[in-house]
C-alpha cells in the first residue's frame, strides 16, 4: 500500500502545454509518491547485491564444488542471472502495485506512450549519444573497471550484450523515467526533475565504473538526454528507444573493437 505522506508533496500544477505528441508533458501527477519510489529503488538496486551470494552458493554446490562460493560469486553469469531473475520479480511487482493500489492501467500510468511511427526518428539520438564516450580522453580512467569483467569471455559478453539491449534498459527506464522523474518534476519542476533523475541514473552505475567520476559524468549526460526525451515527449517508450539504441551501438562498437584486437 502507498503511504499517505510524501517527501515531496504536490505543488500547484503548471498550465497544460501539449507537446509534439499531443501530450501534456508539463503536467506530471503520478498516483504514487516518493516513498513508493524509494521502495522500488531499494528493490531494484540494493536487493540484487544481497541475492548474489545466495545464487553463488547454489551454483557452487551444483557446478563448482571445488571452488569457494566467493570465487563463484565473481563469475559474471552469476550476477547477470541473479539480476535478470530479480528484475522479472520487480517488473511483476511494479504492475501489481500500480494496478492493485491505484486501480489504473500500468502502461498508461507510467506514460509508456509508445511513439509509434515516430520511433525511427529517435534512433539517431541514441547513436549520436555514443560520441560522449570521446570525453574519456579528458579524464583519468582506472586500469581496471568492474564492468570489463562482464566482457572477458565470449559467453559473458553475449549475456551482457543481450541484457544491455533488452531487459536492462527497460527496467531502468521504467524506474527512472517512469516512476522517479514524474514524482520529482511534480514537486520541483521539469529542470530539477531532469537533473535529479540523471544524477541518480549516473550514481547507480558508479560501482560498475570503479567510481571513475569521468565515466560517471558520461552516464549522467546520457541520463540528461534520456530524461529530456521523456519530459519533452511525455513518453517513457521514447526514452526507451533512445536508451536501447545507445546501448546497442556501444555493443556493436565493442564487438568490432574486439575482433580487431584479436587480429
Amino acid at each position: 500500500m502507498s503511504s499517505s505522506s510524501e517527501w515531496p508533496g504536490p505543488a500547484t500544477p503548471a498550465a497544460p502545454q501539449p507537446g509534439p505528441y499531443g501530450i501534456d508533458y508539463r503536467s506530471e501527477d503520478p498516483p504514487w509518491n516518493g516513498w513508493d519510489v524509494l521502495r522500488l529503488g531499494i528493490m531494484m538496486f540494493v536487493v540484487p547485491y544481497l541475492l548474489i551470494p545466495v545464487t553463488a552458493i547454489v551454483a557452487q554446490r551444483l557446478f563448482y564444488r571445488g571452488l569457494p562460493w566467493v570465487t563463484v560469486a565473481e563469475k559474471p553469469w552469476v550476477a547477470l542471472s541473479t539480476q535478470f531473475s530479480w528484475y522479472v520479480v520487480v517488473a511483476a511487482y511494479m504492475v501489481m502495485f500500480v494496478e492493485a493500489t491505484f486501480g489504473q492501467r500500468f502502461w498508461s500510468s507510467i506514460r509508456w506512450n509508445w511513439p509509434g511511427s515516430r520511433w525511427p526518428a529517435l534512433v539517431p539520438v541514441g547513436v549520436v549519444l555514443v560520441s560522449l564516450q570521446g570525453l574519456e580522453r579528458f579524464f583519468k580512467i582506472p586500469k581496471h573497471i568492474p564492468m570489463e569483467d562482464f566482457l572477458r569471455t565470449p559467453f559473458a559478453a553475449v549475456l551482457t550484450a543481450i541484457f544491455a539491449v533488452s531487459f536492462g534498459p527497460l527496467m531502468e527506464e521504467l524506474f527512472f523515467r517512469g516512476f522517479l522523474y514524474p514524482v520529482i518534476a511534480r514537486r520541483f519542476g521539469i529542470f530539477v526533475g531532469v537533473l535529479a533523475t540523471s544524477v541518480a541514473f549516473g550514481m547507480i552505475h558508479a560501482a560498475q565504473l570503479a567510481f571513475a567520476w569521468g565515466l560517471v559524468l558520461i552516464v549522467f549526460l546520457v541520463g540528461i538526454v534520456l530524461t529530456v526525451v521523456r519530459a519533452r515527449t511525455g513518453s517513457v517508450g521514447s526514452s526507451f528507444v533512445v536508451h536501447v539504441t545507445y546501448n546497442a551501438t556501444l555493443v556493436v562498437i565493442g564487438l568490432i573493437a574486439s575482433r580487431q584486437f584479436a587480429r
